[in-house]
């Protein structure tokens, strides 16, 4: 059976993933190790353990799999802008052009954040709006922005991805850390502190700041740490982090449908597979979410993107990517 290899080396997770003809997708993926007490890796520290980690996923992937590759794709770069570059992938990038050159297959580079989409819209089912205009959220440990998509009628990309809302000074991912990391979880904190939240019977008052279409998420961070220091319980700090993510998504919801009316909504990214944050915005929009394991970091979406590449490339689709 054919299949597209995607590969993707975010600075939070090495991933691999095979998608066959049959619209099967297999993935194999490790979270980088990170030193107790450390909010992250360097550039250079995520770069060897991708390294290290990177061909022992490809060995579980392809273990007991007949599968012809056809076309390799990989996450090149965070997001679609010149200026966007992580070191982090080019891990990925160094063995996918290894391996499409010694199976002497097409290579196709994307970002990461079409990735996140991508994996988004073939998980829940949506493929027909690589075709059309929609809003996609991208909340997660390296990003938190509202994106305008649309079909990109050059070509070059799958898709054309505009800004049009974000957090303008903390992300949603780090504010989670940082809090699991003031009441003793490790990192990543996102899973730990979700489950804290749910223990929780306490409930407060939560203002999130925004300047237009935007927020700001790093008074949040002050507000835990003095709800820690004046005897609250660890559940009701971790309740209040993930109630004042929940009003920013929420708030930026309400803001940019107001401007942008009658799109659909995906949302993507590890910390929009909190439920206790979906359950809220499904409550009240018609949103589309990716469960956990396609909405976290992950090669799917990356691998879905090189197979219609692929398909494209030889005169099945519109215009190659």
């Amino acid at each position: 059976m054919k299949a597209s290899l995607g590969i993707d080396t975010s600075n939070y997770t090495t991933s691999t993933a095979l998608l066959g003809e049959d619209g099967t997708i297999q993935q194999c993926k490790k979270q980088l190790q990170v030193a107790s007490g450390d909010l992250g890796l360097r550039q250079n520290d995520a770069v060897f353990a991708h390294v290290k980690q990177l061909g022992g996923l490809l060995e579980n992937l392809f273990e007991g799999n007949e599968k012809l590759i056809c076309a390799v794709g990989c996450a090149s770069y965070p997001r679609d802008s010149e200026d966007s570059y992580m070191p982090c992938f080019l891990s990925g990038k160094m063995v996918s052009q290894s391996v499409a050159a010694v199976l002497g297959v097409p290579l196709f580079e994307f970002s990461h954040q079409a990735g996140h989409i991508a994996a988004a819209l073939f998980e829940t089912k949506q493929n027909e709006l690589f075709e059309r205009e929609f809003l996609a959220f991208h909340v997660s440990g390296g990003t938190t922005q509202c994106l305008l998509v649309q079909p990109d009628e050059t070509g070059k990309k799958p898709f054309k991805i505009a800004v049009i809302a974000e957090s303008l000074d903390l992300y949603a991912g780090q504010l989670i850390d940082r809090t699991g990391a003031i009441l003793g979880l490790s990192f990543p904190s996102g899973p730990a502190l979700e489950e804290l939240a749910k223990e929780s019977g306490k409930r407060f008052p939560v203002k999130i700041a925004f300047k237009g279409l935007d927020c700001c998420l790093s008074g949040v961070e002050n507000q835990c740490r003095k709800l820690l220091s004046d005897g609250e319980e660890s559940v009701d700090v971790a309740r209040f982090c993930i109630d004042s993510i929940e009003r920013a998504v929420f708030g930026m919801t309400m803001r940019v449908i107001k401007k942008y009316p009658g799109r659909r909504i995906v949302y993507s990214g590890g910390v929009m597979g909190n439920s206790i944050i979906r359950d809220s915005i499904e409550k009240h929009f018609d949103a589309v979410f990716a469960s956990p394991g396609f909405s976290s970091d992950n090669a799917a979406g990356i691998a879905v993107l090189c197979e219609k590449s692929y398909q494209k490339s030889l005169g099945k689709g519109k215009n190659p990517i």
